[in-house]
């Protein structure tokens, strides 16, 4: 199934959102009470083709907060829809963040894949947005890097140059894990890094949350689940 020996690495950095934990399910429901909200029945892919348009462009120039930007995101919806959010609805989609859920699979591959590696998170996120969902998560990550932290979004590469100085080691030993073909498997395979895709859209027509994207992962999977038996852990 893969030419990479996993045993050879260290450690995985994983993409948290999309990856972890299921944000288009929670971006999708906060964003439909809003649309509905404004009387409008939007389907669920119709939500995130044009959040995958328009979270890229919010991220785009001097770095903003990722409040900030899902409130420019939900500004986007209204100006597509024709309605304008009030102050609580802008921070309608970062304040639900926190409940966005895990994928059925996370905790238990985490935990299996902890026995074997070392793990940390490389995710566009806000710290405190961050720790909404590590109590989600249920594993005790070695280092967390979030956006904020580093001043820009994936797919800059500011999130893989922080890991390398944390860990102190060099790409061979890293296995990065994500699910953003866009935001993670093309710039961590132009750095050096190995890469595992994970497909949670396997079966599925089109994108959904994020841009399209031809970058080719060293690996893909499926799910978390089946990372953890390729491993053996």
């Amino acid at each position: 199934m893969t030419d990479l020996d996993l045993r050879a690495f260290r450690a995985l950095t994983f993409d948290c959102y999309g990856t972890l934990i299921d944000w288009e399910s929670g971006l999708a429901a906060a964003l439909d009470r809003i649309l509905q909200r404004h009387g409008h029945e939007v389907e669920r892919d119709s939500i995130l083709e044009l959040h995958s348009r328009l979270e890229p462009a919010a991220q785009e120039g001097p770095y903003r907060p990722y409040r900030e930007v899902l409130g420019r995101v939900v500004d986007g919806f209204g100006d597509r829809y024709g309605f304008s959010p009030d102050p609580c609805e802008r921070g309608e989609l970062a304040e639900s963040v926190a409940d966005w859920p895990t994928f059925p699979d996370t905790v238990e591959a985490l935990q299996r894949l902890a026995s074997r590696y070392s793990l940390g998170i490389l995710s566009n996120i806000d710290d405190d947005l961050f720790a909404g969902s590590a109590r989600l998560l249920r594993v005790d990550f070695q280092w967390v890097i979030t956006a904020q932290q580093v001043g820009s979004y994936k797919p800059a590469r500011g999130h893989f140059d922080r890991a390398l100085e944390i860990l102190g080691i060099p790409q061979r030993g890293i296995l990065h894990v994500a699910q953003s073909l866009f935001h993670d498997i093309a710039v961590a395979r132009e750095l050096g890094f190995s890469t595992v895709w994970v497909n949670r859209r396997h079966g599925a027509q089109g994108g959904g949350a994020t841009p399209p994207s031809g970058a080719k992962p060293h690996l893909e999977v499926p799910d978390l689940a089946t990372l953890a038996d390729l491993a053996g852990c």
